[in-house]
Order: C-alpha cells, then structure tokens, then sequence
C-alpha cells in the first residue's frame, strides 16, 4: 500500500488536564517526524513533571494508521493498560507524526484495569479533538531549467502552484530548483511543457 503524500500532522505541542479519582492526568501530544524525536519528546515530558507516578506514552511516526514505526509504554502501570489503548486512539486519529504522553499523579484510589484504560485512552482522545493540525505535503525536489523567453511565464507558475522556489539561477539559460507535492510531479511536467512550448527541461531529483 502507497503511503499518502499528504495527511495532518500537530502544528504545535497540545496538553490536557484530566482528574480522574483523584488520580490528576496530563496528556500532552506533540509533532514526532521520526522514532527519535518521539524519545526526545517523551525524556523531556519526563524531566518536566521529574515527581509523577507514572509517564505512559505511546506514537506513530509515520503517516496516519501505519504501524511500520509505533512505540508505546505502560512505565509500570498494569500491562495493557496504558500504552496499547493510547497507541490504540493514535492510529485511529486520522493524524500522523504523532506522539502522546500520559502524565499521571497517582491520587490514592486505584481505578482498575478498565478505568486505567479509558482513563488513559479518553486522555488521548480530549487532547487530539482540541490540538491544533496542519497538512504535511511530500514534496520531491525539481530542477527546471529554461530560456529567457520563457522565465516569466515560468516565474508566475511557480507562484500560482504549491510549489516552494528554493533557488534559481541565471546564466545561459535559468535553472530553477523547486520543491512540488509528489502528486503532483507529472501534472508539473505536463504544465513546463506546455508554457515552455516543450523545451523547457524538467528534472526530477533525488531525493535524500
């Protein structure tokens, strides 16, 4: 299955305060690109609130619903109680890059397995209806290359479109480097062709 090339992701850090039997629960939810930064996260949330009983977490980094990078944490709650239903209410978000943790005071009275459960997973839930999203486009870099009979037409392309100008360079003729939405490569190319009469060349490179 093609991973999308365009999906929400959190636009910024988002936390939520929940009491629930006395038990006091913060879930915060951030922006996690790669399994590294959703640990970075996770040990600065910890360093944070260095006196709760427990930091229960979990993530997915990668696109909405994909489990090829998740991770996730009970940090000695009851297992199953904690991490697997935050996991859980990640992958059912419809955002991706994402990772939650869950920091709970213990308050004295214990809430079961069930109430640990919605306890943590209603943490998850109150947190992504309020967070605030942004879209995530993949974008693979271009080289355009044109005459300068041509620049103009291809200057105001480039403004019209989703396309990010990185560089460009005027000598014999002018190079253009461009960052365009995955989908939307061979629309490009189909677009240069036509506003250049096809002799502008359009490259499409590696990405790293």
């Amino acid at each position: 299955m093609t991973a999308p090339v365009r999906y929400l992701i959190p636009a910024r850090v988002h936390r939520v305060e929940e009491v629930v039997q006395r038990s006091r629960f913060l879930t915060t939810v951030a922006h996690a690109p790669d399994v590294d930064a959703a640990h970075a996260f996770i040990q600065a949330v910890r360093e944070e609130f260095p006196d709760a009983t427990h930091h229960c977490w979990a993530f997915v980094a990668g696109p909405p619903g994909s489990t090829a990078r998740i991770g996730m944490s009970d940090d000695g709650e009851p297992h199953g109680t904690a991490g697997r239903p935050m996991l859980t209410a990640l992958l059912h978000s419809g955002v991706g890059e994402i990772v939650a943790v869950s920091t709970r005071y213990y308050g004295g009275i214990n809430l079961g397995t069930g109430g640990l459960s919605r306890a943590y997973s209603g943490g998850v839930v109150l947190s992504l209806e309020e967070m605030p999203r942004e879209k995530k486009v993949d974008r693979h870099p271009v080289g355009l290359t044109v005459g300068y009979p041509d620049v103009d037409s291809v200057q105001r392309l480039v403004a019209e479109q989703e396309w990010i100008l990185v560089d460009e360079v005027f000598g014999q003729d002018i190079r253009f480097e461009v960052l365009i939405p995955a989908d939307e490569i061979e629309e490009a190319r189909r677009i240069v062709a036509d506003r250049t009469r096809g002799s502008g060349l359009f490259e499409v490179r590696t990405s790293n």
